[in-house]
C-alpha cells in the first residue's frame, strides 16, 4: 500500500513548517535480543512517517530555506551480505524508490554532517530520545563550531522536531485511513475468532495464538502490542500479559490485541463469557460498561474537547456504580470523593496511530483540553474491574470487563473503525453458540 507522494507531501509539509535549517530523524537500531540473534526489527515511527523507509542504519536529512531538499543516508547496496540477511535498496535505488533529492552511505555521515550542518541557522533535532545518536550529533555540531574562525557557523538552537510532526500526525490522511480500516478489519476477525475457538480448560496463550495467526495470514507484519489475554481474576489487571492461566468455565475472557499492518495500529478490546453464556450479575456490569462506550462514542465530534467522551463514560460508569451498590451517595459525591477509582481507575482513551498510543498532545497551550477536528483517531475504551473485597458483593468479585473500539473523527457522526468485532451480548452469544 506504499504511496510516495505521500511521503514526499510529508516531507514538504514539515520543511515547510520549519521555514529555515536543517533537520535530523534517525530510525531506529537494531537490538540484540541475545548473544547474535536480534529482536525482531521495527523502524521508528517519525522517520517512517516521513520516508516510508523500513530498513535500519537510515537517517533522514531535511534542509529548509530557499534551497530545500531531503537527503537519505541508509546502508550500502551490498550482495554478500545481502545472502545472509536479504535484500538492501542501497543509496542509489533508495532515492529514486522513496523520492529522495539525494542518498548517501551510512557509512559517509561523519563526513558529510558537519558539511551540511555548516552555516545553518537552527537545528531540528528530538534531543534526548537517543543518547547514543545525541553524542554523535553533539560531535557533528563541535566541528562546525571549531570552523569559527574561519567564518563557518553552527546552528544557533535546536529545536524538537517531534513537535512539528506531533501536529501533523495527528491528522490522518485517506491513505493512512485506508491502512488503518485495514488493520481494524484484521484485528475485528481475529477477535471474532478468538469466540468462535475459545472452551473452557485452554490456556490462555491458547487464545492468544488464535489472534497471532489471523494476523499473519491477513497480512498485518506484526502485533500491534503484547496481547492481553486474561481469564477471570486475570482480567482486573489493567496490564496483564502473562496469558497463561488456564480459562475456567463461568469465568469472563478479556482481550486486549490489536495488529500493526504497514506501520499502522489497531487496538481492539474485547471481553466475553468462556462458556457463551453471559452470567446475571456478568450482564449487569456489562450492560453498563457497554453504554457508557456508547455514551463516549457520541461525543467523539468536532468542536467537543478531548476529555469528553471520558466525562460521558464517567457519568454513565458511576450512576451504574451506584445502581449496583458498588458506590454509595449521589453520583455528584462519587465523583467528587473518586470513590469510583476502586472500579476504573483509567482514562477513557488515546490517539491511535503509527504508534498505539500515538503522537499528539492532549491540552494545548494555554492547558486547555484540545479541541477533536476531523481526521483525528482515538481509541473509547471505558471499563469496570471489581477485585474481592469488604464493600463489594461478592456476585461482583473478579468480573473484568473493557471494551474497546477505535474511532475516526468525522465532520458529522464518528467512524467506528473496528465496527466488525461482535460487542453487543446478543451477538456475542449468537457467534459463540455458532
Amino acid at each position: 500500500m506504499f504511496n510516495l507522494n505521500e511521503f514526499k507531501t510529508r516531507r514538504h509539509q514539515l520543511i515547510k513548517a520549519m521555514g529555515d535549517g536543517i533537520a535530523i530523524i534517525p530510525t531506529s537500531p537494531e537490538l540484540i535480543r541475545n548473544r547474535d540473534s536480534h529482536y525482531p526489527y521495527r523502524f521508528d515511527s517519525y522517520f517512517y512517517y516521513l520516508t516510508g523507509f523500513k530498513e535500519p542504519e537510515a537517517l533522514l536529512v531535511l534542509v529548509a530555506g530557499d534551497d530545500s531538499k531531503s537527503i537519505l543516508f541508509c546502508r550500502d547496496k551490498d550482495i554478500e551480505r545481502e545472502i545472509w540477511d536479504g535484500f538492501r535498496y542501497g543509496p542509489d535505488a533508495a532515492k529514486h524508490e522513496f523520492g529522495f533529492d539525494q542518498a548517501y552511505s551510512f557509512n559517509a555521515l561523519d563526513e558529510l554532517m558537519p558539511k551540511l550542518l555548516a552555516n545553518q541557522p537552527k537545528l531540528f533535532y528530538s534531543l534526548g530520545a537517543d543518547v547514543a545518536w545525541d553524542a554523535r550529533v553533539t560531535s557533528w555540531l563541535n566541528q562546525v563550531k571549531a570552523q569559527a574562525r574561519s567564518g563557518v557557523s553552527a546552528p544557533d538552537g535546536v529545536v524538537d522536531v517531534r513537535k512539528l510532526v506531533d501536529e501533523m500526525r495527528l491528522y490522518k490522511s485517506s491513505y493512512e485511513l485506508d491502512v488503518m480500516r485495514q488493520s481494524a478489519k484484521i484485528a475485528s476477525r481475529a477477535h471474532a475468532r478468538a469466540m468462535q475457538y475459545v472452551r473452557g480448560g485452554q490456556m490462555e496463550y491458547e487464545v492468544e495464538a488464535e489472534f497471532l495467526h489471523e494476523f499473519y495470514r491477513s497480512g498485518a507484519q506484526a502485533p500491534a502490542y503484547t496481547s492481553i489475554v486474561a481469564g477471570g481474576a486475570n482480567a482486573c489487571t489493567l496490564h496483564y500479559n502473562a496469558n497463561n492461566g488456564v480459562l475456567k468455565d463461568g469465568d469472563l475472557l478479556l482481550i486486549d490485541a490489536g495488529c500493526e499492518l504497514d506501520g499502522y495500529a489497531s487496538d481492539i478490546t474485547r471481553t466475553f463469557p468462556v462458556n457463551g453464556k453471559f452470567s446475571a450479575a456478568q450482564r449487569d456490569v456489562y450492560d453498563v460498561v457497554l453504554a457508557a462506550q456508547a455514551a463516549a462514542i457520541a461525543q467523539a465530534t468536532p468542536n467537543n474537547h478531548w476529555n469528553s467522551p471520558h466525562e460521558a463514560a464517567l457519568d454513565v460508569l458511576v450512576q451504574g456504580f451506584i445502581d449496583m451498590k458498588l458506590c454509595q451517595g449521589s453520583k455528584d459525591a462519587v465523583l467528587e470523593s473518586g470513590a469510583y477509582r476502586q472500579f476504573y481507575m483509567h482514562r477513557t482513551g488515546h490517539w491511535l496511530g503509527l504508534d498505539v498510543h500515538d503522537a499528539g498532545e492532549y491540552k494545548d497551550k494555554a492547558g486547555d483540553w484540545r479541541k477533536l477536528e476531523a481526521g483525528m483517531t482515538l481509541t473509547v475504551e471505558p471499563g469496570c474491574y471489581i477485585r474481592p473485597a469488604d464493600n463489594v458483593p461478592e456476585h461482583f468479585w473478579n468480573i473484568g470487563i473493557r471494551i474497546e473500539d477505535d474511532v475516526l473523527v468525522t465532520d458529522g457522526v464518528c467512524e467506528v473503525l473496528t465496527v466488525d468485532a461482535p460487542k453487543s451480548i446478543a451477538d456475542i452469544e449468537a457467534l459463540m453458540r455458532g
